[in-house]
């Protein structure tokens, strides 16, 4: 799968005169992460011409009165304010210090007009909430780091919230997943102006792959729901539901227990979680099997019971789909990265994988990564009494399942590049 963007009409305008291309403003706020800020200063603020990269021009703004505290305390001092964002093609918004908290509306009147006039609006991690806060996301598909997502999709119902995506490419509005997916997304946009050399020649300056491996944001994903659910009445339908996944239920069984009807309960969950319950729960019972294949000798078929899966088959399906590899895969590769696995052991089909494991060259069960769509009836026992297919085999284009959960339903659908390998 291809990560060049593919941009729909109207997702871009026309650069106003006074931007320039090549000049990147980089919006700084008090709080921010020192990580997060640094990675576009150390991508666009560096002449690496010597080694093939074209050259930025970089403007280090300030969003707010400074000084500006970052992380132990450090103090910057930006040599622009909003009045240089003027002049940027691109602007990146590296981060932001609280998602509590309202970022200044100053700040947001100068994206609002950046935008109208052209600019390339970029958020990585948490910047993802000021694009938001700005409006620049209502009606698009956008990341952010796993762990905030839900809470991003709560707060700004009209943005397509995809926790899964590494980066996701929007035409004029690019959004990344936390910390280090902002140096992935900050590449792409290298390669983006520049081509697939400059991005490799940068790539190998900061000693990091030039394109991510399988997986997004999925395999750090764990069973985390937003603080503000704790309060809510479906709290303890959520934990019964983490409780219970060596349980055969479904969807239906969740939304009796909470006293509602399927159709109210889905719009309930949805709107305190971001996700759709079907696939919220196919998710939990997938991360629990890797927990089991990590911490545990059961046998694959053995998993698949203590994770609710109705067969062998349906746990294979779902998690190569989340992890981009078989569980026998996964196991064999996690014991030989750890040094854990024990000699000789394990099953016929484990010990295939592990010889798998220890040469890499591709994907370890075969496929390539995600793109496989996990063997026939991969999703035999995982569909919900109405016949729902949370994840309906091979992703399309826009590398999304063919779900309602992450589906970014545009009235146009507008092109946008999701940050996941080929």
């Amino acid at each position: 799968m291809s990560q060049e963007p593919t941009h729909g009409p109207g997702t871009t305008r026309k650069l106003a005169a006074r931007r320039r291309r090549e000049i990147v403003a980089v919006l700084l706020f008090g709080g921010g992460p020192i990580f997060e800020s640094s990675i576009p200063l150390s991508v666009f603020g560096i002449d690496r011409q010597d080694a093939g990269v074209p050259r930025y021009r970089l403007l280090v703004c300030a969003g707010e009165e400074g000084p500006l505290r970052t992380t132990g305390g450090l103090e910057l001092t930006a040599p622009y304010g909003l009045e240089a964002l003027s002049r940027a093609g691109t602007i990146v918004v590296p981060a932001w210090r609280s998602i509590t908290q309202p970022p200044p509306p100053a700040a947001l009147d100068a994206l609002r007009r950046a935008h109208e006039e052209g600019a390339r609006i970029i958020g990585l991690c948490t910047g993802a909430f000021v694009l938001a806060a700005a409006g620049l996301l209502d009606g698009r598909p956008a990341t952010t780091h796993w762990m905030y997502a839900p809470t991003l999709a709560k707060r700004y119902p009209a943005v397509h919230v995809d926790p899964r995506e590494l980066f996701v490419d929007d035409g004029d509005i690019l959004t990344s997943a936390g910390t280090a997916a902002g140096i992935d997304l900050c590449l792409h946009v290298v390669r983006t102006d520049h081509g697939a050399e400059a991005a490799g020649a940068l790539a190998r300056r900061l000693v990091v792959p030039p394109r991510r491996g399988n997986g997004g944001q999925e395999r750090y994903l764990d069973r985390s729901l937003p603080e503000e659910i704790g309060t809510d009445p479906l709290a303890e339908v959520v934990a019964w539901a983490l409780e219970h996944l060596h349980e055969q239920f479904d969807v239906e069984t969740l939304a009796a227990r909470a006293y509602m009807s399927r159709r109210t309960f889905d719009r309930r969950f949805r709107s305190l979680t971001g996700s759709a319950p079907l696939q919220w729960l196919i998710t939990q019972r997938v991360l629990q099997a890797q927990r089991l294949l990590e911490t545990s000798d059961y046998s694959v078929d053995e998993v698949a019971g203590r994770c609710g899966f109705r067969s062998p088959v349906a746990l294979r399906g779902h998690f190569r789909r989340q992890l981009g590899a078989s569980p026998a895969a996964y196991r064999a590769a996690y014991r030989a990265r750890t040094g854990s696995r024990p000699d000789g052991g394990g099953t016929g089909e484990e010990r295939v994988a592990a010889g798998r494991a220890d040469h890499p060259p591709a994907a370890a069960d075969g496929t390539g990564g995600r793109g496989g769509q996990g063997g026939p009836g991969a999703l035999h026992g995982e569909r919900g009494e109405r016949g729902e297919r949370p994840d309906r085999g091979v992703r399309g284009e826009a590398c999304k399942p063919d779900s309602d959960t992450y589906s970014p339903r545009l009235p146009s659908q507008r092109g946008r590049t999701p940050g996941r390998a080929p």
